[in-house]
């Protein structure tokens, strides 16, 4: 499913550089649930961005589904991520003057499906999170747990091969976190592979695999006893 083989990235200051990413290898099989752990400066969001199409290694193979990702311009990136990925934000990143079911259809408009369809697959992925009654609601109108549940409608609207969760919980309150986690794991249940960026011990207990990186290194990349959510969905 992803492959990552060797990826190193550097960023200019001044005269030098400062070398982010140093070697990376990372291989997640479809059906994973992995939480990606580090401290701030730990190369974890550049990892992150690199897989997400938003940013470009230096150095180093990045496979997605079989698909070599390498030289992509701004266009072939955009089509590649909502072909291939669906995005999970700490800030939810709703579009505040459209409705819940307008969020979630938004990703569909870009693969041009019809407003009907659109909606048909938007209804489904809110039913499927439990907001179905709240499609027309505005995001001020709803919770921060609603309005990430919206957020994970959207991300699977397009079917995406993988699911890349940046800091999910970070904006939400114990309960609803542990809400969200159980939720992603019943995704991951049906067969949908996750990669959960996550400074929390007991967010990355919920997954399945535990990497951790280090000064731009994997110190340890761990199958793990995964802890069940236990709120009700």
């Amino acid at each position: 499913m992803l492959k990552i083989q060797k990826l190193h990235k550097s960023y200019p200051i001044g005269d030098s550089s400062l070398h982010v990413l140093k070697g990376i290898d990372l291989f997640v099989e479809k059906g994973e649930m992995v939480a990606i752990m580090g401290s701030s400066g730990s190369g974890k969001s550049t990892l992150l961005n690199i897989i997400g199409m938003l940013d470009e290694a230096d150095e180093g193979k990045y496979i997605l589904d079989e698909v070599p990702i390498k030289n992509l311009t701004e266009k072939k990136a955009a089509v590649y991520r909502n072909k291939f990925l669906g995005f999970i934000f700490q800030s939810f990143n709703l579009i505040n003057y459209k409705n819940a079911l307008e969020n979630v259809a938004l990703p569909l408009y870009y693969q041009g499906l019809k407003r009907k369809k659109r909606q048909e697959i938007a209804k489904f992925h809110l039913q499927k999170v439990g907001l179905l009654d709240w499609a027309t609601h505005l995001p001020s109108e709803l919770s921060g747990g609603q309005k990430q549940r919206v957020a994970i409608a959207r991300a699977l609207a397009s079917n995406p091969k993988l699911l890349l969760a940046d800091e999910p919980t970070g904006a939400l309150d114990t309960t609803t976190s542990y809400d969200i986690m159980a939720f992603l794991q019943q995704l991951n249940n049906e067969g949908k592979t996750i990669l959960i960026v996550t400074h929390e011990k007991d967010i990355a207990a919920m997954c399945k695999r535990i990497v951790r990186l280090k000064d731009g290194v994997i110190m340890e990349d761990n199958f793990v006893k995964q802890v069940k959510a236990t709120v009700d969905v």
